[in-house]
């Protein structure tokens, strides 16, 4: 016996832990910072962890009653109905669930590459193939409709991500209304807002709701988590805001209580701890800044809470950067051998992150092609505004 066929199938790379690395090391955890995973610099809500306490000897019961709730605060949130809210376990849960809701066996998905792998891995879950599009780095990964519907050949579901993952670059809603125009009837795009809260652009929600000047669509759904900005990467909680139509489906596709105890009742605290969210976001925007100013590499504007940076062999400059204690997320796996990204930490921790790696490239040992001159790109930034 054994499974299917899976040769078509990627494992998930996710970012490397302390513990794993001061193990493999033999050293101490507490001489590395972790800036590889784009989680909390400062840790969960504060209100959460309160909640966690007081709820865990309720944990023998399902999250019945608390599922409802967070989902009834997530749709006044977002103004609309919480038959639109599909609770997930983390906003890959999310993922799967349109995945089962729409593709059959052989549809085809979109995605954009470089990007999040698990848009793939999970098309191809669920018996789907996946074609991709182009995201231009010399062009510094600019999202319009027209690039995706270059390569868009009437896939079922058309992935963007605002922010972009590993870019930090955003989706303006005039573009993704047009792409919603311009593809067939029976496409759905989805837009993945994980990193929604850092940015500076409406969510794709409006478009939806038909807010904003736009007209109310049915085709399009926005992905949201908890793990970002509130903290709870560990909880494992996200969700979809899907088209008023698709009520029913999510009955039919989710997992059975497709959230836990803990995570729906420390999602409603998180999700009304305002200070905590801003806090973070306050400190991604210095840091992301700061990174863009002080790296001695071209590091890409960015609307998420982490930094893309050329640094030309990246392999060899994240390798270089744990020894010296900062971790940091190689981005090979995303298509891009000559780019790490850098999450947004605290002062303190985005400092270090900038002095280790202009040490780091300024070693005379390592030979890197930096092939996009920091100077030059933002005198043309300059010059653009």
């Amino acid at each position: 016996m054994q499974p299917r066929d899976l040769s078509d199938h990627v494992a998930y790379e996710a970012g490397r832990g302390i513990e794993e690395v001061a193990r493999e090391l033999g050293r101490d955890p507490s001489e590395f910072v972790k800036l590889a995973s784009n989680e909390n610099p400062h840790g969960p809500s504060p209100a959460a962890v309160e909640t966690i306490r007081e709820a865990a000897s309720s944990v023998s019961s399902y999250p019945k009653s608390t599922h409802t709730d967070l989902t009834e605060a997530v749709a006044d949130h977002w103004d609309v109905s919480p038959a639109q809210v599909w609770l997930a376990n983390g906003g890959d849960g999310a993922l799967d669930y349109l995945s089962r809701a729409v593709i059959k066996p052989g549809d085809e998905v979109l995605v954009p590459t470089p990007g999040f792998a698990y848009y793939g891995m999970s098309a191809r879950f669920h018996h789907g193939e996946v074609s991709e599009y182009s995201l231009d780095r010399e062009g510094g990964f600019t999202q319009t409709a027209a690039a995706v519907l270059e390569d868009y050949d009437g896939e079922r579901i058309v992935y963007l991500t605002s922010p972009h993952n590993p870019s930090g670059s955003t989706t303006d809603l005039a573009e993704i209304e047009r792409l919603a125009e311009e593809t067939d009837e029976e496409t759905l795009v989805v837009v993945d807002e994980a990193y929604g809260e850092f940015a500076d652009v409406d969510s794709a929600v409006a478009l939806i709701e038909g807010r904003d000047g736009f007209d109310a669509r049915d085709d399009i759904a926005v992905l949201r988590t908890f793990s970002k900005a509130y903290g709870l990467a560990g909880l494992r909680l996200g969700y979809a805001v899907v088209p008023d139509g698709w009520a029913d489906a999510y009955t039919r596709v989710n997992t059975p209580f497709a959230a836990s105890e803990l995570a729906c009742r420390a999602g409603l605290a998180a999700f009304g701890d305002d200070e905590h969210v801003e806090r973070t976001v306050e400190t991604a925007r210095k840091s992301r800044t700061a990174m863009r100013e002080e790296i001695d590499a071209h590091v890409w504007e960015s609307e998420g809470n982490f930094v893309l940076a050329n640094v030309g062999d990246a392999s060899a400059v994240a390798d270089a950067m744990q020894e010296r204690g900062v971790i940091v997320r190689d981005c090979t796996s995303f298509g891009l051998p000559g780019c790490i990204r850098i999450t947004c930490g605290t002062e303190a921790e985005t400092e270090r992150a900038i002095e280790t790696l202009n040490e780091v490239l300024a070693a005379p040992d390592l030979d890197l092609d930096l092939d996009i001159d920091p100077a030059a790109d933002r005198q043309r930034e300059v010059t653009d505004t």
